[in-house]
């Protein structure tokens, strides 16, 4: 396929699938509950945790990963080269990050670019996996151990997969900081929200809301 046609319909594909916001869907499918409404107000996995327990916030996970792999694997199945597939895949965080269905709103990408470096690396994948559990058992923070797997990834993905990768890790470590900018703010005050997994949900307190000085509803981590 042409790689102009083949990058064109990776972004389009990829954007409309990471604009489904699973979480939404699984909270009020399963359980009858609105996420944005409850916990930190995110719509992603972490607070998924919160409010639906263990078993909705897998299902958050593995479905927002799954929207970044999916792109990935489309565009490598039609002999794309890696970065025409990260840019499929990149499309897929954005969507997440600010979709149609809620309003240009969502959630920060975490979960959904850990699904494209999966796709585009699984070994990277297992990486970012063994940072992120090492750092919330250090420090239980689920936005610092995002941010620090993130930042690594450019690392781990240049060693893998060059500049293509390299430079997919850059974007998407620079844009989930971003995303992250009212955690890190909250980090220095010292009210983030904490995680815990010994319990069907909740955390060691009451989770941090938005504001709408911070930044859009269902952005918290």
């Amino acid at each position: 396929m042409n790689p102009v046609v083949l990058g064109t319909l990776a972004i389009v594909g990829g954007y409309a699938i990471g604009a489904i916001p699973f979480g939404v869907i699984v909270g009020r499918l399963f359980y009858g509950r609105d996420i944005r409404a409850e916990g930190s107000g995110n719509i992603g996995a972490a607070n998924a945790l919160r409010t639906l327990g263990k078993k909705g916030a897998a299902g958050v996970l593995i479905l927002d990963a799954l929207k970044g792999a999916l792109p990935v694997m489309a565009v490598t199945a039609a002999g794309g080269s890696t970065a025409v597939a990260a840019l499929g895949g990149g499309a897929a965080v954005l969507g997440h990050c600010y979709s149609p269905f809620l309003g240009g709103r969502g959630g920060k990408g975490v979960a959904t670019s850990y699904g494209v470096i999966w796709a585009l690396a699984w070994p990277a994948a297992l990486a970012f996996t063994l940072i992120w559990v090492a750092t919330i058992v250090a420090v239980g923070y689920s936005s610092v151990a995002s941010l620090l797997a993130s930042s690594l990834m450019p690392f781990v993905l240049w060693f893998m997969l060059g500049r293509d990768g390299m430079v997919y890790g850059i974007v998407s470590a620079l844009f989930i900081i971003y995303n992250h900018r009212a955690n890190i703010a909250r980090l220095r005050a010292g009210t983030e929200n904490t995680l815990s997994f010994r319990n069907s949900g909740g955390t060691a307190r009451t989770p941090v809301r938005e504001t709408p000085n911070d930044t859009r509803h269902g952005r918290a981590q």
